[in-house]
């Protein structure tokens, strides 16, 4: 058994077989432990206030209150919860929704179970960018349809200024989609000191996470889309 306390996790979906789906899924694993389940927005936000789940796996579709308003709330609560979207498209405007409103990640509901487990656990620890450059191209294709066809520069963020020059290089690099062992590599630094200028980051600009960090640097104008020719 493992000494560290296990990751909880909150299952949200009002579809039962879903939801039983996970759980068997995730209670195979030593350090995870299903704490509850919730069937629409609504519950999960009281869910979330009566357990302190440390992930939450929250479905975009649901009566009552959607899972991107649940998702508002719970941040909004300043739960330290993290929570991950489950979408039916890799590149889906709920998607690009949730990690506005504070989601962590997200994942396609019929992701392989060995790649939830390895979410919620990455997602738990902090280190919340699943699939990074899915994650790059979601947030490119909604910032840039948002865009209007002459854009204004969006006005620079003060907190901007209290970054290093090292570290606007870092979120500019967190904003490719890259891990913290390719930023590492990239600039000849060692992984503890990659994750140190990430902590100093999220410090700064008042942020929850790296995924959290990835939106802030599309929307500010920081880092521009691509535009491909299509």
């Amino acid at each position: 058994m493992s000494e560290a306390s296990p990751i909880t996790v909150l299952l949200v979906d009002d579809q039962p077989l879903l939801r039983m789906g996970f759980r068997l899924i995730l209670e195979g694993e030593e350090d995870l432990r299903i704490v509850g389940e919730a069937s629409d927005g609504a519950e999960a936000v009281e869910k979330v206030r009566d357990l302190s789940p440390d992930v939450v796996l929250m479905d975009v579709r649901m009566p009552v209150l959607d899972g991107i308003e649940a998702t508002r709330a719970i941040t909004a609560d300043g739960s330290p919860a993290r929570i991950i979207i489950l979408t039916t498209f890799d590149v889906d405007e709920y998607a690009f929704a949730g990690l506005q409103a504070g989601a962590s990640a997200f994942l396609l509901k019929d992701v392989a179970p060995s790649e939830l487990i390895h979410a919620v656990r990455v997602v738990a620890s902090g280190d919340a960018v699943v699939a990074p450059r899915v994650t790059q191209r979601l947030l490119e294709t909604y910032v840039r349809g948002a865009a209007t066809p002459a854009p204004a520069a969006p006005a620079p963020d003060p907190l901007l200024a209290d970054l290093t020059p090292r570290e606007t290089e870092m979120l500019e690099a967190m904003a490719e989609g890259l891990s913290n062992a390719e930023i590492a590599h990239r600039y000849f630094l060692s992984e503890a000191t990659v994750k140190t200028h990430v902590r100093r980051i999220l410090t700064k600009l008042h942020l929850r996470d790296r995924v959290q960090a990835v939106v802030y640097a599309y929307e500010t104008g920081l880092v521009v889309p691509s535009n491909p020719d299509y």
